[in-house]
């Protein structure tokens, strides 16, 4: 084989080997992006003081089938109207 013709098939070869390649990772990238359907870093804002707190460490309050997140129990305790341990 002439050395052209080397050229040649090794361009078609590479081109082949990155089409074949690029098919796996995405497909394989489809694949992570589906099972991470449930992020664990989203932000929620507390009510009271506006602080913004990663969700899997808020206080829940749940009230007339809505749920609130705060920042601490004195941010919950204020927002549900309940005085302080030294208010009274």
């Amino acid at each position: 084989m002439t050395p052209f013709r080397l050229l040649i098939l090794a361009i078609l070869f590479y081109l082949g080997w990155r089409m074949l390649r690029g098919l796996f990772v995405k497909n394989q990238n489809e694949a992570s992006t589906e099972s991470d359907s449930d992020p664990q870093d989203v932000l929620v804002e507390d009510p009271v003081c506006h602080v913004l707190i990663p969700k899997h460490q808020a206080l829940q309050l749940r009230r007339d089938g809505v749920t609130y997140y705060f920042c601490s129990d004195k941010c919950c305790d204020q927002f549900a109207g309940k005085p302080e341990k030294g208010e009274l």
